[in-house]
């Protein structure tokens, strides 16, 4: 049996936790220590793909466009979202935990193709929230952070979701710009924050974990 080798550990700021990123073969996970379950692996990622593939479904073939990835993760959201867009655009991606940054610059970049690499890409260590208060005029807004619209690894995520939080992403998007939020469940009072914060064309997609088959996740689609 292959065994299973520590790559790395990060503290998550505030005290989240510990996160460790192992590899098993060609296989590598995002936990958290202490037996609390894979946050992410590297064989399950379609819905990630799902995140940008929908929410940078209304800016294909546009020039000149800007998508802000919220969430590193093993950088498949990021991938696919310098997929969905042309060579004019820039995307940036906001990682709370900068050791996360440098694992995806490593050996864990390989699983998504290293989109780290590309030229297009704008690196920001730190809470995305911050982004928010820029004005920066984004096309399309894509937030994977912890579990979605219940915070799970980072207490202080639960005001991101706020709807104090969401107007701010709301004016920081650009006319017709779009909102898609990662989710592990379906929250029904999410979409009813996003209506209290102006959004139109509230939908909610269930996407599988991996090629059709595995755990069901949510994809929140909410445009300016």
């Amino acid at each position: 049996m292959m065994p299973t080798i520590l790559l790395g550990t990060a503290n998550i700021p505030n005290n989240g936790g510990e996160l460790r990123l192992t590899q098993r073969g060609d296989d590598f996970v995002i936990g958290l220590k202490g037996g609390l379950g894979e946050l992410m692996t590297s064989r399950m990622y379609s819905s990630e793909q799902a995140l940008a593939e929908l929410g940078c479904a209304h800016i294909h073939g546009l020039e000149q466009v800007r998508v802000l990835v919220g969430g590193m993760g093993m950088g498949f959201t990021l991938a696919a979202a310098l997929k969905a867009t042309t060579l004019s655009s820039e995307v940036h991606v906001a990682e709370l935990v900068p050791e996360i940054i440098e694992w995806n610059k490593g050996a864990l970049g390989a699983c998504a193709g290293r989109p780290l690499d590309d030229e297009r890409v704008r690196v920001h260590v730190g809470d995305v929230a911050a982004l928010f208060e820029t004005k920066r005029n984004y096309d399309a807004i894509l937030l994977d952070v912890d579990n979605g619209p219940e915070a799970f690894t980072h207490v202080d995520n639960n005001s991101l979701y706020s709807v104090e939080r969401l107007q701010a992403i709301h004016q920081t998007l650009r006319p017709k710009g779009m909102l898609a939020v990662w989710s592990a469940w379906h929250e029904p009072s999410f979409t009813k924050k996003l209506q209290k914060a102006n959004f139109k064309n509230i939908s909610v997609q269930t996407v599988r974990a991996h090629q059709g088959k595995g755990s069901k996740h949510m994809i929140y689609l909410a445009q300016k």
